[in-house]
């Protein structure tokens, strides 16, 4: 058996290795959050220096974030499919997009100027793609101001929707009566003997 001295020995090994451990841990946990800090803190200078366009941005656009999010990785949200983070080294900002076919970069920089510059390039190609896609579910009413052109084209939707109805109505009237003559036809076939049987039983 081990005495007490050996036991009190071990002890105050496995002691000594929790507390290098635990202190391990500690220092990782700090070099964590200084980077998580140093990423906010970059990414807020971003901001900053974005903050004019956000500012100009239409009110009913709801579709941007503009916020940085906490976390692991601190990113700067454009939108929901685009942001900025920092690249591993500390002082790369990369800018990207997520995609169906994948992740895109679309400005890396260690400079904030260029990276602000493609940002705002992609909220204006965005503003611009909304103006485009209000104007294109606008022209409708825009044309019909005249009046004559909507109400003209009126009876001819409702004539042709009229044909496309009796049209099927008599293809499936064709198609029943095709079915039952096939039937017949088969019917024949297979009861002639019993018919021809049946007209000579008759005969006088």
């Amino acid at each position: 058996m081990k005495d007490a001295g050996e036991q009190i020995g071990q002890s105050n090994k496995l002691s000594d290795a929790i507390r290098d451990v635990k202190n391990a841990l500690a220092d990782r946990d700090d070099v964590v959050i200084d980077m998580r800090e140093a990423h906010r803190m970059r990414l807020d200078l971003l901001a900053a220096d974005l903050a004019p366009i956000f500012a100009e941005v239409p009110d009913d656009m709801d579709n941007f974030d503009f916020a940085v999010s906490s976390g692991l990785q601190p990113r700067l949200w454009i939108d929901a499919v685009s942001h900025v983070a920092m690249g591993r080294d500390r002082r790369t900002y990369r800018f990207v997009k997520d995609t169906r076919t994948g992740r895109v970069v679309l400005a890396e920089s260690t400079d904030r100027k260029p990276v602000a510059e493609s940002v705002t390039r992609y909220v204006a190609e965005r503003i611009v793609e909304r103006q485009k896609m209000m104007e294109g579910g606008a022209e409708p009413a825009v044309s019909g101001v005249n009046g004559a052109g909507v109400l003209g084209a009126e009876p001819p939707s409702r004539a042709t929707g009229w044909r496309r109805s009796l049209s099927a109505i008599i293809y499936g009237l064709g198609l029943v009566a095709a079915g039952a003559l096939v039937g017949l036809a088969v019917s024949l076939v297979l009861f002639w003997d019993r018919i021809v049987a049946m007209i000579v039983s008759l005969r006088p």
